[in-house]
């Protein structure tokens, strides 16, 4: 029997803004640095065996299914696909590493920029809130990160180096929250992906549930998602939650422009029965060259950095959103009119690499706001004035002259 395929209507949409913020409650934090959540993601080469026939369900039920499920042990293997139509991150990862001299290719944040691009496979594994581990596996070598309590652990077996930091002190025990050397904006699994759609899903969002599939041996309902706004660059999400846990197995994103998916995220292979205890261990091998977090460098480039980008984007002084929903637009500047020094970019003031790869992606543009240049991707575009002024969203170039012009 195919589930109920029927929209939601706008009363509906408010019950499920209710659903979608208890759904948020479940998030395990699988730690892996890289890029903004938006643009990386979990993939998995998955065969379907037919689509199975389980009862009907509505998509409101369907997310309180998924809000109520309170599964936080897993393992399992997951294939990670993405799609942005970038190059490769490889060598623009090696060149922003180790700013400070000092960097280990152990180290997160020089390792994990990779997932941006291409098809990796990843093992991983969580015990709640305190304890998870992702591996990304190559050839003949494989990269791990395990947090375990205060504890957060890199090893690359390429070249026996580790990374350590440690969370003394730093959590209360109660909210699950990560170290914070543990970089904690990147969704790792279909569920986290699922947890940050659900969480922006407003009146601007049809939500329906699609049909059935099989995900890793398991019965799963799709739900999707599309945009009812024009200008986005996001065709459709659906995700695949399983039918009788309500953990979301598989994700995919789809552009407006069509082709393969930005995102394909799913498991392979999984497990919701607790992982060994000795999962989460590790003692660096003999020999590896360890790299400790530098905590007080960490806090010095705090200082150096410019006061309106401390804290994080949202605590920039010159950021304005421009419309809302699927199409909104982040109009990033400085005080006084000007875009921050850090993003005007120029010569010099970058790697060679990543000056580069930038100028790959430009497109001239011009309207009433003068001149500029548009940085695209399949799905994040970027649009910088000749004034320095940054326009930015999951919106069309279209969309993003338009918003530079009224902005004038």
């Amino acid at each position: 029997m195919a589930p109920n395929d029927s929209a939601q209507t706008t009363e509906e949409a408010k019950d499920l803004a209710a659903g979608h913020r208890k759904a948020a409650r479940y998030l395990v934090p699988v730690a892996v640095a890289g890029l903004a959540a938006a643009t990386i993601g979990l993939v998995p080469a998955l065969a379907a065996s037919g689509d199975p026939d389980l009862p009907k369900i509505s998509a409101q039920e369907l997310i309180e299914k998924m809000a109520a499920s309170e599964t936080e042990r897993f393992s399992g293997t997951v294939k990670i696909s993405t799609d942005l139509g970038l190059p490769s991150f490889g060598g623009l990862a090696d060149a922003v590493g180790g700013e400070d001299g000092e960097g280990s290719s152990a180290a997160p944040d020089a390792r994990l920029t990779e997932l941006a691009t291409g098809t990796h496979t990843l093992r991983v594994a969580a015990d709640g809130p305190d304890r998870q581990k992702v591996s990304i596996l190559q050839d003949s070598s494989e990269y791990s990160l395990i947090h375990n309590g205060d504890e957060v652990w890199g090893y690359d077996s390429a070249s026996n180096e580790a990374y350590h930091a440690t969370d003394a002190g730093q959590r209360d025990g109660k909210d699950g929250t990560a170290p914070k050397d543990l970089p904690k904006d990147l969704p790792t699994t279909p569920k986290d992906l699922a947890d940050e759609v659900l969480k922006a899903a407003d009146d601007t969002t049809s939500i329906t549930v699609g049909g059935t599939s099989q995900v890793a041996g398991r019965d799963a309902y799709k739900l999707v998602v599309k945009p009812k706004q024009t200008g986005s660059t996001v065709g459709s999400i659906t995700v695949a939650v399983d039918a009788e846990s309500g953990v979301p197995l598989k994700f995919t994103l789809t552009p407006s422009s069509g082709g393969k998916a930005v995102v394909d995220a799913g498991f392979t292979k999984v497990d919701f029965s607790k992982p060994a205890a000795s999962t989460f261990d590790f003692t660096p091998p003999k020999g590896a060259k360890v790299t400790e977090a530098d905590e007080k460098a960490h806090d010095k480039a705090q200082e150096k950095a410019p006061e309106e980008l401390q804290g994080g984007l949202e605590d920039l002084g010159g950021l304005n959103v421009i419309g809302e929903g699927w199409t909104s637009i982040a109009k990033i500047e400085g005080p006084g009119g000007e875009a921050p020094a850090d993003l005007k970019g120029g010569e010099g003031d970058v790697p060679a690499e990543a000056q580069q790869f930038l100028d790959a992606l430009g497109d001239k543009v011009e309207g009433k706001f003068g001149t500029g240049t548009v940085f695209t991707t399949r799905l994040v575009n970027a649009l910088m004035t000749e004034d320095g002024t940054v326009y930015v969203g999951a919106v069309t170039k279209d969309a993003l002259v338009k918003a530079a012009n009224e902005a004038k």
